[in-house]
């Protein structure tokens, strides 16, 4: 039962380094009034490597050595098609350009105050829905952290790792919208904040289901499962950002980029983590 609950304990701190990482883009956003879309293009497709190459090269690969190419490939498109059919349930995140926040803010100006409040209104309730699907997007994140640290802390590092540079960006998608509607820092930071916060809550909540005898082809497909639904995330979602906001030959670059990190991050933590440690 202590192995059980230092699990946790180690799942429950690799989740709040990337649920608290909303916060950083947060910071992004009520620190400089017009954030750097480009750089933030670009840190959408580095994290997209980050994911990728967790997805393919150590989560579904690991997979397929251990049960099998079928069972690994079943497991793995299973995460997939779940996330598929979630994500037509979830509002996805995005961040408008601040031109067009700029010229949508001058045309409310000039077409007076009402038109500005309604304006307002919409914008903040865009950055509320951002915000809801974020927090739905980091709950499954923190249940992969979890699963991730079961199988040892090489896995659970690497996926805080990938998910941290992931929620910078989402954390911009929501204290933006937010500080424009509200010209509240501090409700943008909170708002941002209390998203990322539903990524340790998945922990806790997978902790208590899933039971602590977990046979290792179990958690091997179920990780399977967390790379099929990392890599439908990073293609479905991450990469159109980047292309937007970085131009598609930048984010490719910075794409490759951040496989080359993770594939040397992976290396380094395999080589340096004790056996016991990374399974």
């Amino acid at each position: 039962m202590g192995f059980v609950d230092s699990q946790v304990l180690i799942a429950l701190a690799l989740s709040l380094i990337g649920g608290l990482s909303t916060s950083i883009g947060a910071l992004f956003v009520v620190i400089n009034q017009a954030p750097n879309l480009k750089m933030l293009g670009l840190l959408q497709g580095f994290a997209a490597g980050l994911m990728l190459s967790i997805s393919f090269l150590d989560l579904a690969h690991n997979a397929i050595n251990s049960i099998g190419f079928l069972k690994g490939n079943l497991w793995f498109f299973a995460g997939v098609i779940f996330f598929a059919i979630v994500a037509n349930f979830i509002p996805e995140p995005t961040v408008a350009p601040i031109s067009d926040v700029k010229s949508k803010k001058k045309n409310s100006d000039e077409g007076g105050k009402d038109i500005m409040k309604k304006h307002r209104r919409q914008v903040l309730f865009s950055g509320i829905i951002t915000a809801v699907g974020i927090s739905l997007h980091n709950f499954p994140e923190g249940m992969a952290v979890f699963l991730g640290s079961l199988k040892g802390l090489r896995v659970g590092l690497n996926l805080a790792l990938a998910i941290a540079l992931h929620n910078i960006p989402e954390g911009v998608a929501v204290a933006l919208p937010v500080y424009f509607a509200t010209q509240s820092k501090w409700q943008a930071f909170k708002l941002a904040t209390l998203s990322g916060l539903a990524e340790p809550l998945g922990v806790i909540i997978v902790a208590y289901l899933f039971p602590s005898s977990l046979s290792p082809e179990i958690l091997e497909g179920l990780l399977g499962s967390v790379g099929g639904v990392m890599a439908f995330l990073t293609l479905h979602e991450m990469l159109p950002l980047a292309f937007d906001y970085a131009g598609q030959k930048q984010a490719v670059k910075a794409v490759f980029f951040g496989m080359a990190f993770m594939s040397a991050s992976l290396y380094f933590l395999q080589t340096s983590l004790p056996e016991d440690m990374s399974l």
